[in-house]
């Protein structure tokens, strides 16, 4: 603490300088940590997302949809613990812009249980779902995007037609549901058995089925059976579990961890850079106040720990407000990535990060300064 009143003058004696280098670490440790926040975080997201969980989906997109006689012999692969489907309907209501796709589902209890991190349910709206041959769950973006309640009664119309020759289906609004999805405001939850029975084509045809892995480490070998079971049917599946589909959508992307390993590289190889010259042309301008220093029995060590404490201080300073605005951000990403949050791991290494910058950027000119003859440095008094 009895260098506080050396360091502090030191940082602000040009405070524009001081300034520029401070703003330059923030948004530096800004980029970092939503870089490595973000692939972090998906990491986490993926590495907590069920493996149990099985996508069957056809093999062929776009191809003939699945059927729903096809359950029987998915509840018979060896391995299935329990089963159960969706089927996908693309509606609008009043206006062909304002869509609505309905998600039609089965309303048992295992999309209470089956991806809590995607889909919730109360047990009290499932049950009212289940009562109701006409009803839906909403989303609370899509009440509010609408202004429906519960109890409306709504129209929606779709390509799909009933069986009366109707484009309309009418849905009675009986309980709410929280979906993760980007496209929240635009989904509700249908009764699967009220739309097969309407719809005039394609009976019993579902989307997707989902079958729950009895043993989540044999999720894999799992998926094998049921592709080879449907694999000489009139529909064959492409089955993946809902980790293996998270990872396969990041692969998707590139190779991120290659990317981010070397933005941030070329950012902080250029941070080091420009600070350690800013450095240096504040310790050539202070050449004189160094000398007297070391005149008053200062020694080259204290010197540089004084030089170096100044730029430890603007370098954590400036990172930890980048890394908070960071922070800041990812509760938007989180709408789009569900469970997607920065660790605080990240935290850690940005501050530990600045340190080394800090460092890095004041070795060279730091022991320059603290190795000054001072003979030669008051001549310049």
């Amino acid at each position: 603490m009895k260098f506080v009143p050396l360091i502090w003058p030191g940082i602000w004696r040009k405070p524009v300088r001081t300034a520029l280098i401070f703003l330059q670490v923030c948004v530096a440790f800004a980029l970092f940590g939503v870089l490595q926040g973000m692939k972090t975080g998906m990491d986490r997201v993926i590495a907590n997302t069920r493996a149990d969980v099985l996508y069957v989906g056809p093999a062929v997109y776009g191809g003939a949809p699945l059927s729903i006689a096809g359950l029987s012999r998915l509840k018979s692969v060896p391995g299935v613990k329990t089963v159960s489907f969706n089927y996908g309907m693309m509606t609008f209501y009043q206006k062909p812009t304002q869509s609505v796709y309905v998600f039609a589902i089965p309303p048992s209890d295992l999309f209470l249980t089956m991806a809590p991190e995607a889909f919730i349910a109360q047990p009290k709206d499932l049950e009212a779902l289940r009562k109701t041959r006409t009803g839906i769950l909403i989303t609370a973006d899509i009440a509010k995007k609408y202004g429906w309640h519960i109890g409306d009664r709504i129209p929606l119309t779709s390509s799909t037609l009933q069986s009366n020759g109707s484009s309309t289906w009418a849905f009675d609004i009986v309980g709410m549901v929280t979906f993760h999805d980007r496209d929240e405001a635009n989904f509700v939850f249908a009764n699967y058995y009220y739309i097969d029975e309407a719809r005039a084509l394609n009976k019993g045809a579902v989307g997707h089925f989902y079958a729950i892995a009895a043993d989540p480490k044999q999720a894999a070998a799992v998926s094998e059976a049921i592709d080879h079971a449907f694999a000489n049917s009139a529909t064959p599946t492409a089955t993946a579990s809902f980790r293996e589909r998270s990872q396969q959508t990041l692969q998707s992307l590139g190779d991120l961890n290659f990317a981010i390993r070397w933005i941030l590289s070329a950012v902080l190889a250029a941070l080091v850079f420009s600070t350690a010259t800013m450095v240096m042309q504040a310790l050539r301008e202070r050449t004189p106040e160094l000398a007297v220093l070391k005149t008053l029995g200062f020694g080259n060590r204290t010197v540089f720990v004084l030089i170096a404490a100044e730029s430890l201080l603007i370098c954590i300073a400036a990172s930890l407000l980048g890394l908070m605005l960071a922070l800041a951000a990812f509760p938007l990403a989180g709408k789009y990535i569900p469970g997607l949050s920065m660790p605080m791991t990240v935290m850690a290494l940005g501050i530990l990060g600045a340190a080394l910058v800090a460092l890095l950027s004041v070795s060279v000119p730091g022991l320059r300064a603290a190795r000054l003859n001072i003979v030669d440095a008051l001549t310049e008094l």
